[in-house]
Protein backbone atom coordinates (compact mmCIF):
# COMPACT_ATOMS: atom_id res chain seq x y z
CA UNK A 1 0.00 0.00 0.00
CA UNK A 2 2.91 2.20 0.81
CA UNK A 3 4.17 1.57 -2.78
CA UNK A 4 0.97 2.88 -4.34
CA UNK A 5 0.80 5.94 -2.21
CA UNK A 6 4.18 6.89 -3.59
CA UNK A 7 3.06 5.90 -7.32
CA UNK A 8 -0.11 8.58 -6.70
CA UNK A 9 2.47 11.16 -5.36
CA UNK A 10 4.96 10.41 -7.99
CA UNK A 11 1.68 10.52 -10.76
CA UNK A 12 -0.04 13.64 -9.10
CA UNK A 13 3.10 15.81 -9.38
CA UNK A 14 3.43 14.82 -13.00
CA UNK A 15 0.33 16.13 -13.42
CA UNK A 16 1.36 19.54 -11.65
CA UNK A 17 4.79 19.83 -13.76
CA UNK A 18 2.20 19.38 -16.96
CA UNK A 19 -0.05 22.27 -15.49
CA UNK A 20 2.52 24.64 -14.21
CA UNK A 21 3.58 24.16 -18.35
CA UNK A 22 -0.33 24.59 -19.41
CA UNK A 23 -0.21 27.57 -16.96
CA UNK A 24 2.29 29.63 -18.21
CA UNK A 25 1.36 28.89 -22.25
CA UNK A 26 -2.32 29.46 -21.48
CA UNK A 27 -1.28 32.48 -20.01
CA UNK A 28 1.64 33.79 -23.06
CA UNK A 29 0.02 32.41 -25.91
CA UNK A 30 -4.19 32.40 -25.42
CA UNK A 31 -4.23 35.36 -22.45
CA UNK A 32 -7.16 33.59 -21.96
CA UNK A 33 -8.26 34.12 -17.94
CA UNK A 34 -10.75 31.34 -17.55
CA UNK A 35 -8.79 28.90 -19.12
CA UNK A 36 -5.99 29.72 -16.33
CA UNK A 37 -8.30 30.17 -13.54
CA UNK A 38 -9.88 26.35 -14.24
CA UNK A 39 -6.10 25.53 -14.13
CA UNK A 40 -5.58 27.22 -11.29
CA UNK A 41 -8.43 25.48 -9.91
CA UNK A 42 -7.22 22.32 -10.84
CA UNK A 43 -4.32 22.82 -9.42
CA UNK A 44 -5.65 23.37 -5.97
CA UNK A 45 -7.80 20.29 -6.41
CA UNK A 46 -4.81 18.69 -6.77
CA UNK A 47 -2.87 20.22 -4.69
CA UNK A 48 -5.14 18.98 -1.64
CA UNK A 49 -5.15 15.55 -2.87
CA UNK A 50 -1.49 15.44 -3.03
CA UNK A 51 -1.41 16.37 0.64
CA UNK A 52 -4.39 13.88 1.70
CA UNK A 53 -1.71 11.22 0.04
CA UNK A 54 0.93 12.37 2.22
CA UNK A 55 -0.93 12.06 5.04
CA UNK A 56 -2.03 8.42 4.60
CA UNK A 57 0.97 8.00 3.57
CA UNK A 58 2.44 8.77 7.25
CA UNK A 59 -0.54 7.14 8.47
CA UNK A 60 0.18 3.84 6.87
CA UNK A 61 4.29 3.97 7.46
CA UNK A 62 3.74 4.53 11.06
CA UNK A 63 1.50 1.46 11.28
CA UNK A 64 3.99 -0.70 9.62
CA UNK A 65 6.69 0.33 11.76
CA UNK A 66 3.71 -0.12 14.55
CA UNK A 67 3.42 -3.85 13.13
CA UNK A 68 7.45 -4.58 13.18
CA UNK A 69 7.76 -3.50 16.43
CA UNK A 70 4.72 -5.75 17.62
CA UNK A 71 6.18 -8.95 15.23
CA UNK A 72 9.82 -8.44 17.28
CA UNK A 73 8.15 -8.48 20.43
CA UNK A 74 6.12 -11.30 19.30
CA UNK A 75 9.67 -13.00 18.55
CA UNK A 76 10.88 -12.27 22.05
CA UNK A 77 8.00 -13.23 23.95
CA UNK A 78 7.97 -16.67 21.96
CA UNK A 79 11.64 -17.04 22.53
CA UNK A 80 11.71 -16.29 26.01
CA UNK A 81 8.75 -18.60 27.10
CA UNK A 82 9.14 -21.08 24.83
CA UNK A 83 11.66 -23.09 27.06
CA UNK A 84 9.79 -23.24 30.34
CA UNK A 85 6.47 -24.35 28.65
CA UNK A 86 8.93 -27.25 26.97
CA UNK A 87 11.69 -28.43 29.64
CA UNK A 88 11.15 -31.92 31.00
CA UNK A 89 8.21 -32.50 28.86
CA UNK A 90 10.11 -35.18 26.64
CA UNK A 91 12.21 -36.53 29.04
CA UNK A 92 14.11 -39.77 28.25
CA UNK A 93 12.62 -39.75 24.66
CA UNK A 94 14.45 -41.10 21.74
CA UNK A 95 13.37 -39.74 18.39
CA UNK A 96 14.09 -40.28 14.41
CA UNK A 97 13.80 -37.50 12.01
CA UNK A 98 12.96 -37.95 8.65
CA UNK A 99 13.30 -35.37 5.95
CA UNK A 100 11.60 -36.20 2.49
CA UNK A 101 11.77 -32.82 0.98
CA UNK A 102 15.76 -32.47 0.69
CA UNK A 103 15.50 -29.05 1.93
CA UNK A 104 16.80 -28.63 5.07
CA UNK A 105 15.22 -27.80 8.68
CA UNK A 106 16.35 -25.66 11.11
CA UNK A 107 18.42 -26.52 13.81
CA UNK A 108 15.83 -24.54 16.46
CA UNK A 109 13.79 -27.65 16.00
CA UNK A 110 16.55 -29.82 16.93
CA UNK A 111 17.68 -27.64 19.62
CA UNK A 112 13.88 -27.13 20.88
CA UNK A 113 13.43 -30.75 20.87
CA UNK A 114 16.81 -31.52 23.56
CA UNK A 115 15.20 -28.79 25.82
CA UNK A 116 12.15 -30.93 26.01
CA UNK A 117 14.41 -33.38 27.09
CA UNK A 118 14.37 -35.85 24.07
CA UNK A 119 17.08 -37.50 22.24
CA UNK A 120 17.73 -36.98 18.13
CA UNK A 121 19.13 -40.68 17.76
CA UNK A 122 19.25 -39.73 13.74
CA UNK A 123 18.54 -37.43 10.74
CA UNK A 124 17.70 -39.21 7.74
CA UNK A 125 17.22 -37.14 4.22
CA UNK A 126 15.55 -37.91 1.37
CA UNK A 127 17.62 -36.58 -1.58
CA UNK A 128 15.94 -35.57 -4.67
CA UNK A 129 13.10 -37.83 -3.65
CA UNK A 130 15.42 -40.93 -4.77
CA UNK A 131 15.42 -39.79 -7.76
CA UNK A 132 16.85 -42.98 -9.92
CA UNK A 133 18.06 -40.83 -13.20
CA UNK A 134 21.27 -42.55 -14.02
CA UNK A 135 20.97 -44.45 -11.26
CA UNK A 136 18.86 -47.05 -11.74
CA UNK A 137 20.79 -49.67 -13.33
CA UNK A 138 23.64 -49.50 -10.63
CA UNK A 139 21.41 -49.50 -7.87
CA UNK A 140 19.46 -52.70 -9.26
CA UNK A 141 23.05 -54.65 -9.65
CA UNK A 142 24.32 -53.60 -6.11
CA UNK A 143 21.43 -54.04 -4.33
CA UNK A 144 19.93 -56.98 -6.20
CA UNK A 145 16.86 -55.83 -6.26
CA UNK A 146 14.09 -57.74 -7.58
CA UNK A 147 11.92 -55.02 -8.89
CA UNK A 148 12.19 -53.04 -12.02
CA UNK A 149 9.79 -50.21 -12.47
CA UNK A 150 10.78 -46.97 -10.90
CA UNK A 151 7.82 -46.41 -8.34
CA UNK A 152 8.39 -50.04 -6.65
CA UNK A 153 11.73 -49.13 -6.77
CA UNK A 154 11.62 -46.41 -4.88
CA UNK A 155 8.85 -48.15 -2.35
CA UNK A 156 11.41 -50.34 -1.79
CA UNK A 157 14.13 -48.51 -1.39
CA UNK A 158 11.95 -46.32 0.94
CA UNK A 159 10.63 -49.40 3.36
CA UNK A 160 14.09 -50.85 3.59
CA UNK A 161 15.10 -47.32 4.82
CA UNK A 162 12.80 -47.51 7.18
CA UNK A 163 14.07 -50.67 8.28
CA UNK A 164 17.43 -49.67 8.80
CA UNK A 165 16.46 -46.92 10.67
CA UNK A 166 15.02 -48.82 13.10
CA UNK A 167 17.24 -51.96 13.13
CA UNK A 168 20.09 -50.95 11.73
CA UNK A 169 20.01 -54.73 9.82
CA UNK A 170 19.77 -52.49 6.65
CA UNK A 171 23.65 -50.73 7.01
CA UNK A 172 25.08 -51.56 3.73
CA UNK A 173 21.76 -50.55 1.71
CA UNK A 174 21.74 -47.16 4.08
CA UNK A 175 25.87 -46.45 2.72
CA UNK A 176 24.98 -48.01 -0.65
CA UNK A 177 22.26 -45.27 -1.02
CA UNK A 178 24.46 -42.39 1.09
CA UNK A 179 27.02 -42.74 -1.66
CA UNK A 180 24.76 -42.74 -4.49
CA UNK A 181 23.25 -39.58 -3.05
CA UNK A 182 20.00 -40.33 -2.64
CA UNK A 183 20.63 -40.18 1.59
CA UNK A 184 22.12 -38.16 3.66
CA UNK A 185 22.98 -39.67 7.25
CA UNK A 186 23.33 -38.87 10.68
CA UNK A 187 23.22 -40.04 14.13
CA UNK A 188 23.10 -43.65 14.99
CA UNK A 189 20.96 -45.80 13.39
CA UNK A 190 19.73 -49.79 15.16
CA UNK A 191 18.96 -47.95 18.31
CA UNK A 192 15.68 -47.91 20.01
CA UNK A 193 13.51 -45.11 19.20
CA UNK A 194 10.05 -43.96 21.11
CA UNK A 195 8.83 -42.23 17.82
CA UNK A 196 9.96 -40.50 14.43
CA UNK A 197 9.35 -37.19 13.16
CA UNK A 198 8.53 -36.72 9.17
CA UNK A 199 9.23 -33.51 8.25
CA UNK A 200 7.50 -32.71 4.46
CA UNK A 201 6.62 -30.22 2.14
CA UNK A 202 7.51 -29.29 -0.99
CA UNK A 203 8.58 -26.39 -3.40
CA UNK A 204 8.67 -28.67 -5.64
CA UNK A 205 6.08 -30.78 -7.18
CA UNK A 206 8.26 -33.49 -8.58
CA UNK A 207 9.30 -33.96 -5.18
CA UNK A 208 6.20 -34.47 -4.01
CA UNK A 209 6.22 -38.85 -4.10
CA UNK A 210 3.91 -39.30 -0.46
CA UNK A 211 2.41 -42.26 -2.18
CA UNK A 212 5.68 -44.18 -2.81
CA UNK A 213 7.92 -42.86 -0.57
CA UNK A 214 6.85 -41.30 2.95
CA UNK A 215 4.19 -44.11 2.86
CA UNK A 216 5.62 -46.61 2.92
CA UNK A 217 8.43 -45.49 5.67
CA UNK A 218 4.77 -44.50 7.77
CA UNK A 219 2.97 -48.01 7.41
CA UNK A 220 6.42 -49.65 8.46
CA UNK A 221 7.02 -47.57 11.88
CA UNK A 222 3.63 -47.99 12.77
CA UNK A 223 3.35 -51.50 12.02
CA UNK A 224 6.25 -51.61 14.91
CA UNK A 225 4.03 -49.51 16.93
CA UNK A 226 5.82 -46.44 16.78
CA UNK A 227 4.06 -43.14 17.41
CA UNK A 228 5.02 -40.84 14.07
CA UNK A 229 4.46 -37.48 13.43
CA UNK A 230 4.01 -35.29 10.45
CA UNK A 231 5.36 -31.47 9.98
CA UNK A 232 6.62 -28.87 7.73
CA UNK A 233 6.99 -25.64 7.57
CA UNK A 234 4.32 -23.08 6.44
CA UNK A 235 5.32 -21.43 3.55
CA UNK A 236 5.36 -24.48 1.55
CA UNK A 237 4.02 -24.31 -1.61
CA UNK A 238 3.24 -28.10 -1.71
CA UNK A 239 1.41 -28.97 2.07
CA UNK A 240 1.71 -32.80 2.71
CA UNK A 241 -0.63 -32.62 5.75
CA UNK A 242 -3.04 -33.84 3.77
CA UNK A 243 -1.96 -37.08 2.86
CA UNK A 244 -0.18 -37.21 6.53
CA UNK A 245 -3.32 -37.10 7.92
CA UNK A 246 -4.70 -40.39 5.89
CA UNK A 247 -2.48 -42.16 7.70
CA UNK A 248 -4.13 -40.93 11.10
CA UNK A 249 -0.78 -39.37 12.18
CA UNK A 250 -0.34 -36.14 14.37
CA UNK A 251 0.12 -33.12 12.54
CA UNK A 252 1.71 -29.78 12.96
CA UNK A 253 2.49 -27.40 9.74
CA UNK A 254 4.30 -24.73 10.80
CA UNK A 255 7.05 -26.12 12.77
CA UNK A 256 8.91 -23.41 11.81
CA UNK A 257 7.84 -21.42 14.42
CA UNK A 258 7.87 -21.56 18.34
CA UNK A 259 4.37 -22.51 17.91
CA UNK A 260 4.21 -24.85 16.03
CA UNK A 261 7.44 -26.68 17.83
CA UNK A 262 5.35 -26.05 21.46
CA UNK A 263 2.13 -28.18 19.15
CA UNK A 264 4.76 -30.96 18.13
CA UNK A 265 6.39 -31.69 21.57
CA UNK A 266 3.04 -31.46 23.57
CA UNK A 267 1.50 -34.11 20.24
CA UNK A 268 4.91 -36.19 21.24
CA UNK A 269 3.87 -35.71 25.07
CA UNK A 270 0.69 -37.43 24.38
CA UNK A 271 -1.23 -34.97 23.09
CA UNK A 272 -2.29 -35.91 19.08
CA UNK A 273 -4.13 -34.11 17.08
CA UNK A 274 -3.49 -31.68 13.69
CA UNK A 275 -2.11 -28.37 14.89
CA UNK A 276 -1.22 -24.83 13.44
CA UNK A 277 -2.77 -21.99 10.78
CA UNK A 278 -3.29 -23.93 7.76
CA UNK A 279 -6.84 -25.51 6.93
CA UNK A 280 -5.73 -28.51 7.94
CA UNK A 281 -5.25 -27.89 11.12
CA UNK A 282 -7.61 -27.93 14.23
CA UNK A 283 -6.40 -25.46 16.01
CA UNK A 284 -3.42 -23.65 16.79
CA UNK A 285 -1.76 -25.64 20.41
CA UNK A 286 -3.23 -28.34 22.08
CA UNK A 287 -5.36 -27.88 25.36
CA UNK A 288 -3.28 -27.04 28.51
CA UNK A 289 -3.34 -29.23 31.49
CA UNK A 290 -4.56 -25.58 33.30
CA UNK A 291 -4.89 -27.76 36.90
CA UNK A 292 -1.50 -28.73 36.61
CA UNK A 293 0.02 -25.61 34.99
CA UNK A 294 1.65 -27.20 31.98
CA UNK A 295 1.21 -29.17 28.65
CA UNK A 296 1.37 -32.73 31.13
CA UNK A 297 2.13 -36.13 29.46
CA UNK A 298 -1.35 -36.96 28.75
CA UNK A 299 -4.17 -37.58 30.82
CA UNK A 300 -5.63 -40.85 32.10
CA UNK A 301 -6.99 -42.87 29.31
CA UNK A 302 -6.17 -40.63 26.49
CA UNK A 303 -4.17 -42.26 24.03
CA UNK A 304 -0.11 -41.47 23.72
CA UNK A 305 0.84 -43.11 20.31
CA UNK A 306 0.70 -40.53 18.41
CA UNK A 307 -2.40 -41.28 16.46
CA UNK A 308 -4.85 -38.38 16.70
CA UNK A 309 -8.93 -39.69 17.70
CA UNK A 310 -11.26 -39.15 14.60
Amino acid sequence: MIIDYRYHIASLVAVFIALGIGILVGSAVLGNEVIVKRQQQLADRLEIQLEELRQKNEAVQARANNLEIDNNIQKQFEKQVLPPLVAGKLAGKRLAIVETNSYGFRDDLVNTLTMAGATVQSVTTVLDGFDLTDRKDKLVTELNLKVSDDNAIVKHLASETARGILTGEKQALLNTLAQAELLKLSGDYGVPIDGVIFIGGSQDQTLVKTEILDYPMIDYFLQQKLPVFGVEETDVTYSYMKAYQKKRVSTVDNVETPPGQLALVMAIAGKPGHYGVKPTAKQLLPPFDTATGGVGNGKPGQSVSGNPRT
